[in-house]
Order: structure tokens, then C-alpha cells, then sequence
């Protein structure tokens, strides 16, 4: 979608910069995103642009924002309030011109409430949201992507793969992927890689808890607080306790998921 909006913008001939925000330690957030001067620190070696420099003229694409510390969130909303990048170690700042996207799937406006999250940088990221429906809310999207996943993969692995059988997209489309695109785009690499035939069949897809359906739980109440309880319960097993990952796969904080294991006693 990031590539989508800056490929149909006036800034398209210009850069395209990616960064994946869960991927980078604290320590070095400062640095990546706003760069340093040689000898600001210990292991700047040589001057290096941060981000914000790189992406000049052209887009700038945060993803995974609510992994910002707050301590960053302030000089973050300085930068894209004054239009000025300060590097680390550096006397003078210099002037950017970037197309900002922000994207998140962490419940943002509950991190504002519980203070994980500054309400003033929320504010001035989301001059236009777009909320972006997970993949098993519109099927319709899935034979598009396979077919624009099979050809890529077809072509890369040297496969004369014609096309998903009916059968097996009947499959993908009851399927409720939780790994949204990405697990499409992975999956049929897989089938490709694995398939011998001319046609990928469902026997080629290896898909977690493929027999199941898309609400995948099994429902004995309507109880909501029994239902919550249950759909943590899954996800927790699911994750192996790891609360960041469950966090993120229910869309909640941290903070969040803690109270509500507290609340059902889990």
C-alpha cells in the first residue's frame, strides 16, 4: 500500500525508503533514523545520513510506528513539525522534504490512553488514515495475489505452473491467514518450489490448522468475557507465552493483554 500511494504521487521518479521500525535496537533508533556525525558516539566511525536524509524529495515509510520509544517520539514529532533533521553529534540541522507513511497494527489510539503512545505525534501522522482489513475479510483479493505470486515464483524457480487449481483456491480463500499477505507470498513460494506438476493442488500448500475454519474457535458461549478469555488462551498457546508476539497477533499493547491475563487469571 506505501508502495502503491508513492508510486501514483508527484514524488515517484524520487526515493523510496522503507524502515522496518520493530527491526531496530533502541540504541541505535536515534541514529538510524536521524543519523551521526563521525565521533558522536563510540562506534561512528564515519559520518553517516539517518533516514530522514536519504528519503529527501522523495517517502518515507515508517512501518511498525507504535515500536517508537517515547523518549523518540518527542525528537520524532520535532522533526516532522520543524522540517529539520539534527544529526547526532552535528552543530547545524538540515532542511528535509519528505511524503510520510506511518503504518501500525497495534491498537494505537488504546496506547494513547494508556500513555505508550503521544497523542500530539498520533495527530500529526494521521492527517489521512487508511485502515487496511486483514486478508481473510476480503477473499476477493486472494486469487489476484496468487496469481501475482505464482507468476513471480513460477518465473524465478523456472516452474510452468499454469495456475491454482480450484480446489486448492477454495482452500486459501476458507483459510484464515494470520500472516495476512506475506503468508500468501510465502506459501506459494513453498507450493512452487515443492510442486511437480503443471497445476498447484492442495496437497502443495502447507497451511497452519488448514482444516479449520476462519473463526477457528470453537465456541461452547457467548459470553464475551469467557469468549475473550478463550481467544487469549489460544493465542498464548499459539505463541508459546511470548506476550510481544500474542500482543501483537490480538492487537493490543502489551500493557493491554497484562490486564486482561490478570482480569481472566491466566
Amino acid at each position: 500500500m506505501a508502495r502503491a500511494l508513492h508510486r501514483n504521487s508527484n514524488r515517484n521518479d524520487d526515493i523510496f525508503v522503507n524502515v522496518d521500525l520493530g527491526a531496530i535496537p533502541d540504541t541505535l533508533f536515534e541514529s538510524e533514523l536521524f543519523g551521526h556525525e563521525k565521533g558522536a558516539f563510540t562506534d561512528a566511525k564515519a559520518t553517516k545520513p539517518g533516514r530522514f536524509e536519504l528519503a529527501n524529495k522523495g517517502t518515507l515509510f515508517l512501518d511498525e510506528i507504535g515500536n517508537i520509544p517515547l523518549p523518540l517520539q518527542a525528537k520524532l514529532l520535532t522533526v516532522i513539525e520543524r522540517r529539520q533533521v539534527n544529526r547526532l553529534g552535528a552543530k547545524t540541522t538540515k532542511d528535509i522534504d519528505i511524503r510520510l507513511i506511518c503504518a501500525t497494527n497495534a491498537s494505537i489510539y488504546e496506547m494513547v490512553e494508556t500513555g505508550e503512545f503521544r497523542q500530539d505525534l498520533l495527530y500529526r501522522i494521521n492527517t489521512v488514515e487508511i485502515e487496511l482489513p486483514p486478508l481473510r475479510e476480503r477473499i476477493e483479493d486472494i486469487p489476484l495475489l496468487a496469481d501475482h505470486y505464482l507468476k513471480i515464483y513460477g518465473k524465478k524457480y523456472k516452474k510452468r505452473i499454469r495456475k491454482v487449481s480450484a480446489a486448492a483456491m477454495k482452500e486459501l480463500e476458507m483459510y484464515a491467514w494470520p500472516g495476512n499477505i506475506r503468508e500468501l507470498q510465502h506459501a506459494i513460494e513453498r507450493a512452487v518450489i515443492m510442486s511437480e506438476g503443471s497445476m498447484l493442488e492442495p496437497d502443495d500448500f502447507v497451511l497452519y490448522n488448514k482444516n479449520k475454519n476462519k473463526s477457528d474457535i470453537d465456541l461452547e458461549t457467548y459470553d464475551l468475557d469467557q469468549v475473550e478469555k478463550t481467544v487469549i488462551k489460544k493465542v498464548l498457546d499459539k505463541t508459546h507465552g511470548n506476550i510481544s508476539h500474542a500482543a501483537r497477533e490480538l492487537g493490543l499493547t502489551r500493557t493491554s493483554l497484562y490486564r486482561r491475563m490478570e482480569k481472566h487469571g491466566l
